[in-house]
């Protein structure tokens, strides 16, 4: 998509006005039209952030990250956080449910 960066970025103040008016509107808009305000926001901001990079070799300074992104890292945090318990120690009649509650809770 060879797009110019000045026109990336008149797209994407236009993004943000039709965005903030979508905004602005409240309760008089429905959820389908304020989510594809979000997705040509979302759609312009990444090719104005693309075309800056293209063309001039330069970043924006901060990271955006799609939700799908979110997603993996939160279910990598979620699987880091479990802790592993061995199946011996379910069966083993010493060990009441309390204390594999609490090392599931861990």
């Amino acid at each position: 998509m060879a797009t110019d960066p000045r026109d990336a970025l008149n797209r994407l103040i236009a993004a943000f006005e039709h965005h903030f008016d979508i905004a602005q509107a409240g309760d008089r808009v429905d959820a389908r039209t304020m989510e594809a305000a979000e997705d040509l926001l979302r759609d312009a901001f990444f090719t104005y952030d693309d075309q800056l990079f293209t063309r001039y070799g330069v970043e924006l300074p901060f990271d955006l990250v799609e939700d799908d992104d979110l997603e993996d890292e939160e279910l990598d945090e979620d699987a880091d956080d479990v802790q592993d318990v061995d199946e011996e120690d379910l069966d083993d009649p010493d060990i009441d449910d309390t204390e594999i509650d609490d090392i599931e809770a861990d």
